[in-house]
């Protein structure tokens, strides 16, 4: 048995977390951020982690980011008797008093096939840049962010038309089954380190509402990947007589008319809204949401909008 800490806060963690509960292992605290104000009340919130670890019976903490870093916290950790900490999508740096606390120190869930995509967007990223494969790696963490050595890695595939919710639900089960094996081998002394290749790092830098903006001059492929990359936050986004729109599902497709000027509306009846791209294939919008207003599949899109109709043209927002 190994006593853990776990870090964690939103839902791609919380598969880890359960498969820690019901193993031989024993989860001695569960670390994550503090409440946050959600939704249109403002009503505090508690993260997916802390709700899980709530309902299991789990002493929790919730440090703000300052208190990381004080001796006071490190000491408090360093009475729990931890022999490893787990982290997984915790959303904080965590300095290296607190790494190094535990015998065993600490390792990461992080979704990505290191060393490609460190940072707090892997899978966006990879998804944006039209991967077809990821995956997830557990690293011991170091003071550089992901670049620690690896001790385990599993992979799996990205299709066409997967967004980053979808990619994100399969490696957090991915990343349950492969960190529960890599602490049993830590425990059993027999897990293996690889270092890093760390002239092939690749970085995936945090989201923000600037990353959707769409370029109509790009091809069809790389705005599909912009969308589904950027699903289901912030969404990519486009304007149309003044006002932004966010994308949230499209498909790549072959039309007669798509060599229009990019962004132009070739067809809008139905359950069709077909705009041409910067290349010769063109842009089937499948879900869209007027700003401040809920998505809507094509049909029930249209028939609200009188605006979205063949030969007007989109634009490029903030572009």
């Amino acid at each position: 048995m190994v006593r853990t800490i776990f870090y964690g806060t939103p839902a791609f963690a919380t598969p880890t977390l359960q498969a820690l509960l019901v193993s031989e292992h024993k989860v001695v605290a569960v670390v994550t951020q503090p409440d946050r104000p959600r939704g249109r009340g403002r009503q505090l919130t508690y993260s997916p982690v802390k709700q899980c670890a709530l309902e299991a019976g789990v002493p929790v903490l919730q440090p703000e980011r300052a208190e990381l870093r004080s001796s006071a916290f490190t000491t408090l950790l360093r009475s729990l008797n931890a022999e490893l900490s787990v982290v997984a999508a915790y959303g904080r740096i965590l300095p290296d008093s607190l790494l190094e606390a535990p015998r065993l120190g600490t390792i990461n869930v992080h979704a990505s096939l290191l060393p490609k995509y460190r940072g707090a967007a892997p899978i966006h990223r990879a998804i944006i840049a039209g991967e077809q494969e990821t995956g997830i790696t557990i690293i011991r963490l170091v003071s550089e962010m992901d670049a620690g050595p690896m001790l385990a890695m599993t992979r799996c595939e990205i299709s066409r038309d997967q967004t980053s919710s979808d990619v994100q639900a399969i490696l957090a089960k991915l990343g349950a089954k492969l960190l529960l094996e890599t602490v049993n081998s830590l425990a059993g002394g027999v897990a293996k380190e690889t270092d890093q290749q760390h002239s092939e790092a690749t970085f995936a830098p945090p989201l923000t509402r600037e990353d959707g903006h769409i370029d109509w001059n790009a091809s069809a492929i790389d705005i599909h990947n912009l969308i589904r990359g950027l699903h289901p936050w912030p969404h990519a986004a486009t304007m149309h007589h003044d006002t932004r729109y966010l994308l949230h599902l499209t498909n790549v497709v072959t039309h007669r008319d798509s060599s229009n000027v990019p962004g132009t509306i070739i067809e809008a009846h139905a359950d069709q809204l077909i705009v041409s791209t910067g290349s010769e294939q063109a842009l089937a919008l499948l879900k869209i949401q007027q700003e401040g207003r809920k998505a809507l599949e094509t049909r029930a899109f249209l028939s609200g909008q009188q605006r979205w109709q063949v030969g007007t043209q989109l634009t490029n927002l903030g572009l």
